[in-house]
């Protein structure tokens, strides 16, 4: 695990209510952008990918919630590494649940949602990040 994995762990508390991962530093960037927007980054443990393969992400993200609890995971882009990686670990844990395709408002709203289940709020925020994406312009 990376020296920021350890510490997003650790600043959760081991009770994140989800993981989001990603290529690049796309999770480390989202997570930064919801603890600057709200404070409530620790709810989130990054993961980036960058060297590692499909068994090595599958390993990391299984590890990270058994250390953590989180059984939401939030990747990138839906035929990417990440989230076949997260659709086989899913396979065994019938309680998870998976997100692709993650944005910034998705995150937002998962985070602010304390009363619903990480579950229910995931698949609540899908939705709300569906319609924060919009088109301007263009003729």
């Amino acid at each position: 695990m990376s020296e920021s994995q350890d510490a997003a762990v650790a600043s959760a508390g081991g009770r994140a209510r989800a993981i989001v991962a990603g290529h690049g530093s796309f999770a480390a960037g989202l997570v930064s952008a919801v603890e600057q927007i709200t404070g409530r980054g620790n709810l989130l443990v990054p993961v980036a990918v960058t060297g590692l393969g499909a068994d090595d992400i599958e390993r990391t993200l299984r590890r990270l919630m058994a250390e953590t609890g989180a059984r939401v995971i939030f990747t990138d882009l839906q035929a990417g590494s990440c989230s076949m990686a997260a659709r086989r670990l899913l396979r065994g844990v019938p309680d998870a649940l998976l997100i692709c395709g993650t944005n910034l408002p998705v995150l937002l709203d998962f985070v602010f949602a304390d009363e619903m289940t990480p579950t229910d709020a995931a698949r609540h925020a899908a939705e709300r990040g569906r319609a924060a994406i919009s088109v301007v312009g263009g003729a």
